[in-house]
C-alpha cells in the first residue's frame, strides 16, 4: 500500500483526479466520483464500456491514483462506503440464492438500487444543497426544463413547485429559441432534468444560459461529462439497474427531497399559498367526495 493510499480516501483522490487529470482521466474520475456505490457491481470492462474508454485506460488510471488494478481500487472501496449498500440482508440473501438468471439480476438490481438511494439521500447533506434550496424558494423567476423521456420528470418537478411559490413557469421547448428565459430581464434560474442520449439542445441552453446569467441547477445521471462545465449545481445519480430502460426513479426522490426542503424554507408563505391553490382547485374543478367551493364575489 502507498503513502497516497493511507493518508487520502477513494473520494478525494478522484476529486483530484478531475480537476486535474488528462480527458480521459478526468471522465473515468468523474463516472467514478457519481457511482460510487455501483463500483463494486462494475469490473474494468463494463466500467470502460459505460464510459466508452478502453479497458487498459481503467487499468492506467487505477495505478495512477496509487491502485495496482480496478479490483484493488473496489477492495480499498469499502473503506469509504462501508456496508451500506448490502441492507435488509435476510431478503438480499434469499433473492441472490434463487436459481433463475431473472431472479439473479433482480437481486443484483435490489442492490444497486438501494445504494443509489443512500448516494441521493447524501445530496442533502452536500455543500451545494442549501444553496439551491434557498435560490430556489427565493429567486423571483425559476424556469424548469426537461428533454426527450425527462420532460415528464420537469412537468412534474414545476407544477408541485407551482403550488409552492409565484414565478415558476415550464420552458417551452416547440418554440425552439427559449426567449422566455434567455430575454427575460430580471434575475432567472434553471432546473434542468436530462439524461442520456443528451439532447444538444441541452447543453446549449445550459451554456446559454450560464452566459446569461442564469444560475444552472442540473439534475442529471452519472454519465453526464459535459454538465459540471455547463452548470452551477450537478446532481448526478444511478440510473442503470439491470433493466431494459434506465430508470429515472432517483431523479424523482431527488426532486421530492428538493421540493420538501423548498417547502420549509418558504414556511408559511408557502402554506398560504398551498391553501389559494387549493381553494382555487376547488372551486373550478374539485376533488373526488368533496363539493365545489365558491369564490366570493
Amino acid at each position: 500500500m502507498t503513502d497516497m493510499q493511507t493518508t487520502h480516501s477513494i473520494r478525494t483522490r478522484l476529486t483530484h483526479a478531475a480537476n486535474t487529470g488528462t480527458r480521459s482521466a478526468r471522465a473515468i474520475a468523474t463516472f467514478m466520483l457519481n457511482s460510487l456505490k455501483d463500483l463494486p457491481f462494475e469490473t474494468a470492462a463494463s466500467l470502460a464500456e459505460r464510459i466508452q474508454v478502453s479497458e487498459a485506460s481503467v487499468g492506467r488510471f487505477c495505478r495512477a491514483i496509487g491502485y495496482a488494478n480496478f479490483k484493488d481500487l473496489k477492495e480499498h472501496l469499502k473503506d469509504d462506503i462501508g456496508d451500506q449498500p448490502w441492507l435488509i440482508k435476510d431478503q438480499l440473501d434469499q433473492l441472490r440464492n434463487a436459481s433463475s438468471q431473472r431472479e439473479e439480476r433482480i437481486a443484483q438490481a435490489l442492490e444497486m438500487e438501494m445504494a443509489g438511494l443512500v448516494h441521493v439521500y447524501e445530496y442533502a447533506h452536500s455543500p451545494n444543497w442549501p444553496r439551491v434550496v434557498e435560490r430556489l424558494a427565493k429567486c423571483p423567476r425559476v424556469f424548469v426544463v426537461g428533454f426527450q423521456t425527462d420532460r415528464g420528470l420537469a412537468m412534474y418537478f414545476a407544477n408541485q413547485l407551482q403550488y409552492l411559490r409565484d414565478g415558476v413557469q415550464l420552458l417551452d421547448l416547440a418554440a425552439g429559441n427559449f426567449a422566455e428565459l434567455l430575454a427575460h430581464e430580471g434575475e432567472a434560474c434553471l432546473v434542468m432534468f436530462e439524461g442520456r442520449r443528451y439532447s444538444r439542445q441541452a447543453k446549449v441552453l445550459a451554456s446559454e444560459a450560464r452566459a446569461h446569467g442564469v444560475a444552472v441547477t442540473l439534475m442529471t445521471d452519472q454519465f453526464c461529462n459535459w454538465g459540471a462545465d455547463n452548470s452551477d449545481e450537478m446532481f448526478s445519480v444511478s440510473t442503470q439497474f439491470k433493466q431494459f430502460w434506465d430508470s429515472t426513479a432517483h431523479l424523482a426522490i431527488l426532486s421530492n427531497l428538493l421540493l420538501n426542503d423548498i417547502f420549509l424554507a418558504l414556511g408559511e408563505e408557502a402554506e398560504e399559498r398551498l391553501l389559494k391553490t387549493a381553494r382555487l382547485y376547488g372551486a373550478f374543478t374539485g376533488h373526488v367526495g368533496n363539493p365545489l367551493v365558491h369564490i366570493a364575489t
